[in-house]
């Protein structure tokens, strides 16, 4: 929440379904995504979430909420959000000691390259149509897709300085604003 209240945002934290209906924009951040998924469920956000979703809401997913949006997760039987078309392997590059930094290519980031940071990160292995690539590490994985309304990143953009992938949603969150207003 650090990085978007740096860019002016007014970041709040959503735990009652009715709060989705007073936020531009969602991000579902990294952590644990077994426990993010058990607790949307217990708070009744899973279905209110998906509507929102569905109808547009812009959502930044990092690490753990990638997995939680996914289509299919191939390495645990658990049941994603299915939302966004894509399917991940949860801890895909190993265990905590196996995290790393790299630096990234991000096709809508003007500018020098961009420091990805994984922890504990998942492998997109697969996308379907309609998802767009917005990074891969140097060996081809991707680490980072768009669908729509949905910015996906296998990375952690809220452990570095560089603001730039935060701003590339807080416009997302703008564009989507003003075709609302309209």
């Amino acid at each position: 929440m650090n990085s978007l209240s740096r860019l002016g945002a007014e970041p709040v934290a959503i735990r009652l379904p009715d709060q989705l209906k007073t936020v531009a924009g969602l991000v579902i951040p990294g952590g644990e995504s077994t426990t993010i998924l058990k607790l949307l469920d217990e708070y009744g956000l899973s279905e209110p979430l998906v509507r929102s979703i569905s109808a547009g809401l812009p959502v930044l997913a990092t690490c753990a909420g990638v997995i939680c949006l996914a289509d299919h997760i191939s390495s645990h039987d658990m049941e994603p959000l299915r939302l966004l078309h894509i399917s991940v392997s949860r801890n895909g590059f190993g265990r905590q000691i196996d995290s790393f930094e790299e630096d990234l290519s991000i096709a809508t980031l003007p500018g020098p390259a961009y420091r990805g940071v994984f922890i504990r990160a998942p492998v997109i292995e697969s996308i379907d149509d309609g998802v767009e690539v917005l990074a891969r590490l140097t060996n081809g994985t991707i680490v980072a897709c768009r669908q729509g309304n949905i910015v996906a990143a296998c990375f952690h953009p809220e452990f570095v300085d560089d603001l730039r992938f935060h701003t590339y949603f807080l416009n997302m969150v703008e564009e989507h604003a003003g075709l609302c207003s309209t």
